[in-house]
């Protein structure tokens, strides 16, 4: 009876113990975590200097298409098939 008596203390300070250590990871990562958080003035800063760099990619012209096709077909050509590997032996 008394082993009852003692697992609810015993229970709330291990739930205590795991809310503490849960508070002291978060305050060790916390300029890690605040950098992915759009907090204040500085995210929004952050965020426009991010976007500055960004660019519009336009189409391109249908000849480097063309060329990247060309270019596939050839490598696929050029792979040893099953039957030449077997030749070779």
């Amino acid at each position: 009876m008394e082993l009852l008596g003692r697992i609810p203390n015993v229970g709330v300070f291990w739930i205590a113990l795991l809310g503490l250590a849960v508070g002291v990871l978060v305050v060790a990562e916390w300029p890690h975590i605040a950098k992915h958080l759009p907090l204040g003035e500085g995210a929004a800063r952050r965020r426009r200097r991010r976007k500055s760099d960004l660019r519009v990619v336009r189409n391109e012209p249908m000849d480097d298409t063309e060329d990247f096709a060309a270019s596939v077909e050839r490598d696929l050509a050029s792979l040893p098939t099953i039957k030449e590997r077997d030749r070779n032996r």
